[in-house]
């Protein structure tokens, strides 16, 4: 009888235990996710709430993930990456790598749609030239956005990228496409009539 109310008391106590982890992990992750969304925040207001890029919401990206939340997952990837690289005494510009992150899928179009069948083909060799023209039409980019941006996509680009910004939005490009791709990590899908100017972003 004693063994028997032991073993569950042992039982009881290891999934309180377990469940204790769980709540500090979910904390933790949390803590960070609300640091990184804050970062952006402080540094690319303007690119949040505009009308172009709040648009982003109506176009797939990969599986379910739409343009926008793929890009805000670049984002905090990047400045996550370049968070553990400070520690490497490696540091980066944050206000740039988080604007180019946001920008560079900023192309603007549903490139599964038939009528961009020519740019479904070929449309990671194109979609950076047109991402870079669409967002340079709309800010003033400093060279390392320009890079990270037109970059992105190397080995593609043939060009690599020139400053540690660029290399990092391309590492985090990259892992954040392949969860999706793959459909570790899932969206909401596209959001077909959205109301840009009422939604806060």
């Amino acid at each position: 009888m004693d063994i028997g109310i032991n073993g569950n008391w042992q039982r009881q106590s290891r999934i309180r235990q377990r469940s204790e982890k769980q709540a500090e992990r979910f904390r933790r992750r949390f803590q960070k996710e609300r640091r990184l969304h804050r970062a952006i925040r402080e540094n690319a207001m303007d690119i949040l709430h505009s009308s172009n890029f709040r648009k982003t919401k109506q176009h797939v990206q990969h599986g379910t993930m739409t343009v926008n939340s793929h890009c805000m997952d670049v984002a905090k990837c990047s400045l996550y990456l370049s968070e553990k690289l400070a520690k490497l005494h490696i540091h980066c510009n944050r206000r740039e790598l988080i604007r180019g992150a946001l920008l560079h899928d900023y192309f603007l179009y549903d490139w599964h749609d038939k009528e961009h069948v020519q740019i479904h083909n070929l449309h990671g060799f194109y979609h950076p030239g047109i991402a870079l023209r669409n967002a340079s039409a709309e800010y003033r980019l400093t060279p390392r956005e320009r890079d990270i941006i037109k970059k992105h996509m190397w080995p593609l680009t043939v060009v690599p990228p020139m400053c540690r910004e660029a290399w990092i939005v391309t590492v985090a490009d990259k892992w954040c496409s392949t969860l999706e791709t793959l459909r570790l990590r899932h969206g909401h899908g596209a959001v077909r009539y959205l109301a840009v100017n009422n939604e806060d972003c």
